[in-house]
């Protein structure tokens, strides 16, 4: 039994995906346990359709059981994202290998850039500094030092998959883990590219289709009939989900919201609360976003602090590792992975989030902040659905 551990979004699934679900197998894997974003993805937005969904969709894809990543750690920076969802694979106690894409696919380079970026950030820092004060952002400021002394480094951690891959090469070491790390490389679309070839594309490519067609037959190609039918399904339903219905609460929020509390949402720094406090006068989302942004502040670091300030994910609630891996799905082998995790675990795991929750004050916080995220995403689906459905949800083990 090799259980490898896999970190997604499947925001939607996409033939990429399931090239790399392939090749981890062809590696030896016979379990895949898998740590998904819920309704709020790592680019500061929506998931295209609900978690729940999603889960029993990637378990029938290729994946083996999902673990919900917390709704702060999906609405986070590459490095906390990939903190918290590398912490869930090692606590399970029942991982021996973490799979994941990128544009290098040589794990090895991957790890002699890790040591160049932590090097430099610490030989290098005033330099850093000084470019971040002229606008830049802290990645940008970096890849720019790198770039005089070692080009090939600067060349990896340019690219969004490589960098994510340092990250989660980062979280195993700073935890000690014994999870062995495996890169794939990714094949043809990269991440957030704007074109497809040969069947391959980009989820941002799919949604944007999606958004313009309002039809599969736009991504079909792209994608397996599974998660054609189900997303042709979501669309007939009001099941799908958009930034743009969050518009007038989100509106709302930054109006009834003072700068002093806007200091204490996460990601929010040096100012920033001022910058955004100063936007109260937008009169939609994208004069909201454009007022805020600078070269310092990406678009989706701006997008991910407004829904964490809807949500209320404070600087506070980002001190705290996981306190539980809450179970969205699993089959057979799901089982099984979990047997062999059983005695291991250091921390709980169930598909009850109502027994989460009481676990203790960590986990009650936990719990909070799921349950609001998902009353939040009822309100950005076409048809918008009831509040608490976290605590409804019934989780059983799928046997398609």
């Amino acid at each position: 039994m090799k259980v490898s551990g896999i970190i997604c979004e499947y925001n939607p699934f996409h033939n990429g995906h399931l090239h790399h679900i392939r090749e981890t197998r062809k590696n030896g894997t016979t379990h895949i346990a898998a740590v998904m974003s819920g309704n709020f993805v790592q680019r500061g937005d929506v998931a295209y359709m609900d978690k729940l969904d999603r889960a029993r969709l990637a378990v029938r894809s290729g994946a083996d059981l999902v673990i919900e990543l917390p709704v702060q750690y999906s609405l986070s920076s590459a490095e906390k994202f990939a903190e918290g969802a590398v912490y869930l694979l090692d606590s399970l106690g029942a991982v021996d290998e973490l799979s994941f894409g990128s544009e290098c696919g040589d794990t090895d380079r991957l790890l002699k850039a890790l040591e160049t970026v932590k090097s430099t950030a610490i030989s290098h820092g005033d330099d850093i500094r000084c470019i971040m004060e002229k606008g830049y952002t802290y990645p940008r400021a970096l890849s720019s030092v790198i770039k005089g002394t070692e080009p090939e480094t600067a060349e990896i951690i340019s690219s969004p998959n490589n960098m994510l891959a340092i990250e989660y090469l980062r979280a195993l070491r700073k935890f000690t883990s014994s999870i062995k790390p495996f890169t794939i490389r990714r094949a043809y679309a990269f991440h957030d590219g704007i074109t497809a070839k040969n069947g391959f594309a980009s989820a941002s490519f799919m949604r944007e289709r999606l958004a313009a067609d309002h039809s599969v037959s736009a991504i079909s190609e792209y994608t397996t009939p599974l998660w054609t039918n189900a997303i042709a399904n979501a669309i007939k339903n009001g099941g799908t989900a958009s930034l743009e219905r969050l518009e007038r609460v989100m509106l709302y929020k930054l109006r009834s919201t003072s700068a002093e509390e806007i200091a204490q949402i996460s990601d929010v720094g040096q100012g920033l609360e001022n910058r955004i406090s100063g936007a109260r006068m937008a009169g939609s989302l994208d004069e909201l976003f454009f007022t805020v942004k600078t070269k310092r502040y990406t678009m989706s670091r701006i997008r991910r602090i407004m829904l964490s300030l809807l949500i209320g994910i404070t600087k506070e609630d980002m001190k705290r590792l996981p306190a539980y891996g809450r179970i969205l799905a699993f089959n057979e082998r799901g089982a099984e992975i979990l047997a062999r995790a059983k005695n291991f675990t250091k921390i709980p795991y169930s598909t009850s989030i109502a027994k989460l929750s009481q676990l203790n004050e960590s986990a009650e916080r936990f719990t909070e902040l799921e349950v609001r995220a998902s009353d939040v995403y009822g309100l950005a689906l076409e048809t918008v659905t009831s509040a608490q459905k976290d605590y409804r949800a019934k989780i059983i083990l799928d046997m398609e």
